[in-house]
């Protein structure tokens, strides 16, 4: 399994990235996990009506650099940029004998577990794909999931909230789940020049270890 870190990556490219690891993979090649950073982006997922849940202007979102894009991915509305760690994990299912469902609870179970690595403690929400932690007293989400299947090989993936510009969620509603805050490690633990380094270590390590059960 290949971890390659794409860097700072706008959402296309790393999109068509994917589709082209996707191909190899489904035609037996290897596996990869990519972990990078976006442009200021909002995507949305396959459902229909998400546009409800952007509330910033056209205007807004051009003072603030902030490309949309409709993706194919499962889920809501979500931000990715700058300080946000996305892991996308090209893998074959059957290979892992994952259905779906147990798919995206072992990307939260590797979350929670990093995070725990890190100092952080995390959990799930059983109403709400991603991981939640406390912030002063209120389940704030610090990891978003949103994932597509293709033929039995995965896209997409996983957003952690390493040291993003927080201000970029209140452009949207995340997730679709008004009135729960966002999060990030930096806001919790504070600053330090290696917490992107340590997220990624702790990350790609978890991730790892899931895979190869």
């Amino acid at each position: 399994m290949l971890i390659e870190d794409l860097g700072l990556l706008a959402y296309r490219d790393a999109w068509a990235r994917q589709e082209r690891a996707h191909e190899e993979v489904l035609s037996g090649g290897e596996e990869r996990i990519f972990f990078v950073e976006h442009p200021p982006v909002i995507t949305f997922g396959r459902r229909p009506g998400l546009e409800r849940h952007l509330l910033a202007t056209p205007e807004q979102l051009i003072a603030r650099g902030v490309e949309v894009v409709p993706s194919d991915r499962g889920g809501d509305i979500t931000f990715h940029g700058p300080g946000q760690l996305v892991a996308y994990p090209i893998i074959r299912l059957a290979d892992h004998r994952f259905s779906v469902g147990s798919y995206v609870h072992m990307l939260e179970r590797a979350l929670i577990s990093a995070l725990a690595e890190l100092g952080i403690p995390a959990h799930a929400d059983p109403a709400a794909v991603g991981v939640w932690t406390q912030d002063h007293g209120a389940d704030a989400k610090i990891a978003a999931i949103g994932v597509r299947i293709r033929r039995g090989v995965t896209l997409h993936g996983l957003a952690l909230n390493v040291e993003p510009d927080l201000s970029f969620f209140n452009l949207i509603i995340p997730c679709g789940l008004p009135g729960r805050p966002v999060t990030s490690i930096r806001k919790l633990l504070g600053e330090s020049d290696d917490t992107m380094i340590h997220a990624k270590r702790a990350l790609g390590r978890h991730l790892l270890a899931a895979l190869d059960k």
